[in-house]
C-alpha cells in the first residue's frame, strides 16, 4: 500500500509524471554550509564584540515609519549621514540632505541621556535613554542610543546562559544563539544569527521584559574598513534596523568606514543651537495650564 501511494505520487492519476521541473545546481554553485560548535561561534562573537570599540562611517539612511497595524506607512527622503559611535555606548549621528548638505537633524546619546537638534524646527529635544513615552508620528520614536545598539554590538557575559540551534530557510543555513538573562529569571536577552555560508554575523535581536522584541537588526556584505589597521578583519556595510514597537526602520548602506579609530569625548557634546527651542522630554505628560 505505502508503495503504491508513493507512486501515485510521483506519477499522477493521468499516469504522467509528477515532477513539472528538475534543476541541476553546478557543484561550483552548490552552496556549502560551514560546521561550528556552541563554544566556537560564542567565542567567535565575543572576539568581534569585543574586537569593536569606535567607528566613524559615512552611510545612505532611509527612513520609513509606521505598519499595517498603525494604518500608515509613511517612507521619508534619503540623507547623507555621518556616524561616530564608542564604547560604552557613545554616539553622534548627523543627517544631511545629499546635495545641498543641509543639516535636518544631530543626535547624540551617551548612554544616559539624548539630545536631538532638529534645525528645520528650530527644536532641541532632551531626554533620558530609558524614556518610554511613544510620538503620535512613530519617526520621533528614533532614538540615537538605538543606533550605538545596533552598531556596536554587545557581547554575551559570563553569567549568561546560551542555547544553540540550527535554522533553515529555502535561502540559507544559519545556525543561531539564544542568550538567555542573567539572574533569577530565564527570559531571552538577545538571539544571534550567523550566515553557515561564512560564520559572519547575521542578524542580532534584542528583547526586553516579558519577551518583547525590541530591535531586529540584519547584517549583510562584510568589507574590510577603510583603515587596515583596525584590528577587525570585516565590518558589514549593509544594515536594516527595524524597531517593531517604535514603528520604524532605518536603511544603512555605509560608504565609508574606519574602526577603532581614537574620538575625543567633545565630539559626542551636542549643546542646544542658540535661540533654539528647548524641549525637555519625561515619560510624564506635560499639564497644559488654562
Amino acid at each position: 500500500m505505502v508503495c503504491l501511494t508513493v507512486s501515485a505520487l510521483a506519477w499522477g492519476c493521468g499516469g504522467r509524471g509528477g515532477v513539472t521541473k528538475t534543476t541541476t545546481v553546478p557543484p561550483a554553485s552548490r552552496p556549502v554550509a560551514l560546521e561550528a560548535s556552541h563554544e566556537q561561534l560564542q567565542e567567535r562573537y565575543n572576539a568581534l564584540a569585543n574586537g569593536l570599540q569606535s567607528l566613524n562611517a559615512t552611510a545612505e539612511l532611509k527612513p520609513s515609519a509606521g505598519s499595517a497595524y498603525s494604518g500608515v506607512i509613511s517612507e521619508y527622503h534619503e540623507v547623507k549621514a555621518f556616524l561616530l559611535a564608542s564604547r560604552p555606548y557613545n554616539i553622534r549621528m548627523i543627517g544631511q540632505v545629499p546635495v545641498a548638505g543641509t543639516t535636518v537633524f544631530d543626535m547624540a546619546s551617551d548612554g544616559h541621556d539624548f539630545e536631538v537638534s532638529i534645525p528645520p524646527k528650530n527644536q532641541f529635544l532632551t531626554g533620558p535613554v530609558t524614556l518610554q513615552r511613544m510620538s503620535a508620528k512613530p519617526i520621533e520614536n528614533l532614538r540615537p542610543q538605538h543606533l550605538a545598539e545596533a552598531l556596536l554590538w554587545p557581547e554575551v557575559r559570563k553569567e549568561e546562559a546560551t542555547l544553540f540551534e540550527e535554522s533553515n530557510d529555502e535561502n540559507a543555513r544559519y545556525y543561531v544563539l539564544t542568550v538567555l538573562r542573567g539572574g533569577y529569571q530565564s527570559e531571552i536577552l538577545h538571539r544571534i544569527w550567523f550566515d553557515r555560508a561564512d560564520l559572519h554575523l547575521a542578524r542580532l535581536q534584542s528583547y526586553g521584559v516579558n519577551g518583547v522584541l525590541l530591535a531586529d537588526v540584519r547584517y549583510d556584505n562584510w568589507q574590510a574598513p577603510d583603515n587596515a589597521s583596525s584590528g577587525l578583519p570585516a565590518y558589514p556595510v549593509a544594515i536594516r534596523i527595524d524597531r517593531p514597537h517604535d514603528e520604524y526602520r532605518l536603511e544603512l548602506g555605509i560608504t565609508k568606514i574606519s574602526l577603532n579609530q581614537a574620538i575625543s569625548a567633545g565630539r559626542f557634546q551636542l549643546p542646544p543651537p542658540q535661540g533654539a527651542e528647548v524641549v525637555h522630554l519625561t515619560d510624564t505628560p506635560e499639564v497644559k495650564q488654562p
